[in-house]
C-alpha cells in the first residue's frame, strides 16, 4: 500500500461511473447534512449514484429518503434491507443495486467534502488499483473525549493502513473496484464488526490487485462525546479483533489488566501530573493551554479507559457461526 500521485490531466479526464453505497440505521437526524454534503460534491452528476440503504430502521429515515430522492437534482436510490440487521448486509444490498464499476462507501454519520469522490477516485485509472481508501478527519468537538479523540486521531486510516498484519480501509471511507467484489465475494452479512479488513484482506490476499491511499479524498466523523459511548466503540474494536484472529488468524492484543491499569494510574498521578505541571508552570505566560493543556494531563487514564475496554470486548467477543458466510454477486 502506498499513495503514488496521479497526473493531473489524466485525474481529470478520467470519470468512472460510481456508486455509492451508504447504510442507515435510524439516521433521520444525521440525513439532511449528509445529503447536503452529498449535493456539495464536485463529481460530475451524470457519473455518480448514491445508493441510501435503509436497515430495518424505526424513525422517519425511509421516508425521508424517498421523498428526498423525489425532489433531488443528484441520483437518490432509496434502498431497504429488512432481513439481516447489520450494517455489512444493508451494504451488500447496495452493491447489488449498484451499477457502477467502482463502489464507494461511507456512512451516515460521516460527512465527506466538496471534493471527496474527485480525490478518491484518480489512483483508479491504474487497472492494478482494486481498493482505494481516503482519509477520515474529525469533525470540530467540543466536549474532552473528542478533543482527545482528535489529538490521537483515532478514526484515521494512517492506523489502519500500516495495520501489521495487512492494510485495509475503513468502510467510514472506502472505494472498491466491482471486479474485485465479483472475485473476492461481498461482505459477509451476519458479522457485526471488523467487516471492512475481512473484505480488504480477502481481495488483497487474492492477489485481485493493490490498495492506495487518496490521503486528499477527505470525510468528516464526529468522535464519541460520552464516556458511555467512548466505551462501545472501544469494546467493538475489542470484538473486531477477536473476530479477526478466528476469521484471518490476527494475532490478539495483549490484555490490560486491572492491576495493570492501577500501577500506570498511580505512576500517572505521582510522576507524569507532577511533570506535565512543572512544563506549564516554566512558561507562565502560555500556562496550562500552551504546555500541557487538559487534554494531556487527561491523556493517561483516558488511554487506560479506552484500553481496557478493549480488552474486556476481545475477551467477551465469540464469533457467531453464520458469521463465517460470504455473500456473492
Amino acid at each position: 500500500m502506498n499513495h503514488q500521485p496521479v497526473d493531473a490531466t489524466t485525474a481529470t479526464s478520467f470519470l468512472p461511473m460510481v456508486s455509492v453505497v451508504v447504510p442507515i440505521y435510524n439516521g433521520e437526524a444525521d440525513l439532511p447534512e449528509l445529503i447536503n454534503c452529498l449535493l456539495s460534491q464536485t463529481y460530475p452528476k451524470d457519473r455518480v449514484e448514491y445508493l441510501l440503504v435503509d436497515n430495518n430502521s424505526s424513525d422517519r429515515t425511509l421516508t425521508i429518503l424517498k421523498t428526498s430522492a423525489e425532489n433531488c437534482p443528484i441520483t437518490i436510490r432509496p434502498l431497504s434491507e429488512n432481513q439481516i440487521q447489520s450494517s455489512y448486509s444493508a451494504r451488500n444490498t447496495g452493491i447489488r443495486a449498484a451499477t457502477g464499476e467502482i463502489i464507494i462507501f461511507t456512512d451516515a454519520d460521516c460527512r465527506p467534502q466538496s471534493q471527496w469522490l474527485h480525490a478518491l477516485i484518480p489512483p483508479f485509472v491504474n487497472q492494478e488499483v482494486v481498493i482505494v481508501a481516503g482519509e477520515i478527519l474529525a469533525l470540530p468537538g467540543t466536549t474532552l473525549l473528542e478533543q482527545h479523540a482528535e489529538r490521537q486521531e483515532t478514526l484515521s486510516q494512517k492506523h489502519t493502513l500500516n495495520h501489521s498484519f495487512r492494510p485495509y480501509g475503513q468502510t467510514a471511507n472506502l472505494a472498491i473496484r466491482r471486479i474485485a467484489l465479483e472475485k473476492g465475494g461481498l461482505f459477509r452479512p451476519y458479522l457485526t464488526s471488523g467487516g471492512d479488513a475481512d473484505i480488504c484482506w480477502r481481495i488483497l490476499a487474492q492477489n485481485i490487485g493493490r490498495l492506495e491511499f487518496a490521503p486528499n479524498a477527505i470525510v468528516r466523523h464526529r468522535h464519541r462525546a460520552t464516556l458511555k459511548e467512548l466505551q462501545s466503540q472501544w469494546r467493538r474494536y475489542g470484538r473486531s479483533n477477536r473476530y479477526l484472529h478466528e476469521l484471518h488468524g490476527v494475532d490478539l492484543m495483549r490484555d490490560i489488566t486491572l492491576k495493570e491499569c492501577g500501577y500506570r494510574l498511580a505512576r500517572w498521578l505521582v510522576k507524569e501530573i507532577p511533570r506535565d505541571m512543572k512544563k506549564a508552570l516554566a512558561q507562565p505566560k502560555a500556562g496550562i493551554a500552551g504546555k500541557a493543556t487538559l487534554v494531556d494531563l487527561l491523556n493517561t487514564p483516558i488511554g487506560l479507559f479506552t484500553a481496557r475496554a478493549r480488552t474486556v470486548g476481545q475477551r467477551d467477543a465469540k464469533l457467531p457461526e453464520n458469521a463465517k458466510i460470504i455473500e456473492w454477486l
